[in-house]
């Protein structure tokens, strides 16, 4: 992420989710070794196959048409102008939490031979909404800071994605879009039409998040 943070210009709308990704990122990695998570493996593998899910997003990103479909609205928009980075980070979050969460939940317990139902994997898994309220309380103040400094009408219109736009609230309808892809990972027509459907959905979202607000 500090690499292509490095290679991106600031104003570009990848750029500015995985601005954003970092911080949550380090925070969340910070407490791995302290204690705070039960199961520090599942963790580790999660923020990993998690993480990785965007990376491959990033490397394909020279081909728009080669992008997985719910981070294309985000990178066929990403240097559009009228659109701002508050709209960006969340097209970005919709994909990743809403798409590519529940698919790296799948991924690891298949990889570490469990589920997702487990214990202590959804406490463990609700302990990183405790750290994401703090930074999303953090997003929120600093656009409506720069809505106040501005008096910008668009800007003010613009605040009402970050308004209808929770972290926590798209984390627990990942939590259930991940135990239901669990339960059809064996059936391959269920799971290719759910796993299209929730596709298509995102993809449908984050079109709408990355209006341009006249």
């Amino acid at each position: 992420m500090q690499s292509i943070a490095a290679e991106l210009p600031p104003s570009d709308g990848v750029a500015c989710f995985n601005r954003m990704y970092l911080d949550v990122t380090s925070q969340v990695n910070a407490e791995l070794d302290n204690g705070f998570y039960t199961d520090r493996a599942f963790m580790t593998e999660l923020d990993v196959n998690f993480a990785n899910l965007y990376f491959d997003a990033v490397n394909r990103g020279d081909d728009v048409k080669a992008v997985p479909a719910a981070w294309r609205p985000l990178f066929e928009r990403r240097a559009d102008p009228g659109i701002e980075e508050i709209q960006f980070a969340l097209a970005g979050m919709n994909a990743h939490i809403n798409h590519d969460l529940p698919l790296a939940m799948v991924q690891t317990c298949t990889d570490l031979d469990t589920a997702p139902d487990i214990d202590p994997h959804h406490a463990d898994y609700q302990k990183v909404d405790v750290l994401l309220d703090a930074a999303e309380e953090a997003i929120r103040r600093s656009f409506e800071d720069q809505c106040e400094r501005t008096l910008d009408r668009r800007l003010r219109a613009v605040a009402n994605f970050v308004v209808n736009w929770g972290i926590n609230s798209a984390r627990d309808l990942a939590w259930t879009n991940a135990q239901l892809l669990w339960v059809v990972r064996d059936e391959e027509l269920a799971h290719e039409l759910f796993l299209d459907s929730l596709t298509k959905a995102t993809e449908l979202a984050g079109r709408m998040l990355l209006v341009a607000v006249p």
